[in-house]
């Protein structure tokens, strides 16, 4: 469990009183993320989840809570915000920035078949179409000028062949960037980090996405790519699973279609997608923060799966 910031029941006995949601009954620790502290939280009104933000002040935080309330009202299964007596969505806790969502019943599926897979393709594809009207904005903060700034920090931790490797893709990505096709790509706000355990199941039927605090504007084609990566993996090896690629492209395209652009990007927005978590596992793991207990993910998960991406072609993106 990643705890950077301790909280206990005597904290909230005060400062929960601002929330419409009555006395903290309940507070346990979230055994999973490593930028946030979190905690389930029950209440005389109900569960909730506390999120004690370690990276995102204030100033940046309303992009992320408000695109949370954005798509609730519009419909996507996601957390709704719960305003304080002011309205204020983040409030100070520990001089720390601090949020109250709903809790989403259900619990994550960590060994999809196409079936999930279906549905969380034409979720996302309804999340994108959603966040169309969205009135803020701000970048993918974890792009590629995050992958050109982070580099030179875990380069002189690699082997010469993983530090050639991250030094020839990024490059490869860079000047894909800044293509005319790459500019043609449609794009708004993206999840960014729709991994399994950020997606809640009650059965077959979808329930709920969260965590939405690596969202940024981006293309929809990557926040795809970063999806399939995860979903549609051998995990011992990082290679696609076809059938449940199709499931989850061919439920997002019943949604929203693709364009021709698109087409030709899907290979390299894969690559996109695995530079990225890659990277910031290797950041992770060598520029390590204090935390209570923090157990960094392994990088050479996502480095397989852009080495995997690179020697083979991955389904595209046409029925």
């Amino acid at each position: 469990m990643a705890v950077f910031t301790a909280v206990t029941l005597d904290d909230l006995t005060q400062w929960i009183k601002q929330f419409p949601l009555g006395q903290a009954l309940a507070l346990d620790g979230i055994a999973s993320g490593i930028e946030n502290s979190n905690f389930f939280l029950t209440t005389e009104r109900g569960e909730y989840v506390l999120t004690v933000f370690e990276n995102l002040d204030f100033e940046q935080l309303p992009f992320y809570i408000q695109l949370m309330r954005h798509l609730a009202e519009r419909g996507i299964p996601v957390p709704a915000p719960v305003a304080n007596a002011d309205g204020e969505l983040v409030v100070a806790l520990h001089g720390k920035p601090a949020a109250i969502v709903s809790k989403l019943a259900g619990s994550s599926q960590m060994d999809p078949q196409p079936v999930h897979c279906a549905e969380v393709g034409a979720m996302l594809a309804r999340m994108h179409l959603a966040a169309q009207d969205f009135p803020l904005s701000q970048p993918n903060l974890r792009g590629l000028d995050w992958w050109r700034a982070t580099a030179p920090a875990v380069l002189p931790h690699l082997s010469a062949d993983n530090a050639r490797l991250l030094r020839e893709e990024i490059a490869v990505q860079e000047e894909h960037a800044a293509s005319a096709a790459y500019a043609r790509l449609p794009r708004g706000p993206v999840h960014a980090d729709l991994f399994r355990n950020n997606v809640m199941f009650v059965g077959d039927t979808l329930t709920g996405c969260f965590d939405f605090y690596f969202a940024g504007v981006d293309t929809w084609l990557f926040d795809l790519a970063v999806t399939v990566n995860d979903w549609c993996i051998a995990l011992d090896s990082g290679r696609l699973d076809e059938a449940r690629v199709r499931a989850l492209l061919d439920a997002y395209r019943a949604v929203r279609p693709f364009t021709d652009d698109e087409a030709a990007a899907w290979p390299l927005l894969l690559r996109a997608a695995a530079l990225r978590f890659w990277l910031s596992r290797l950041y992770d793991l060598h520029v390590p923060r204090a935390a209570e207990l923090l157990t960094p993910h392994d990088p050479t998960h996502f480095e397989r799966i852009l080495r995997e991406r690179i020697a083979s072609p991955a389904p595209g993106l046409a029925a």
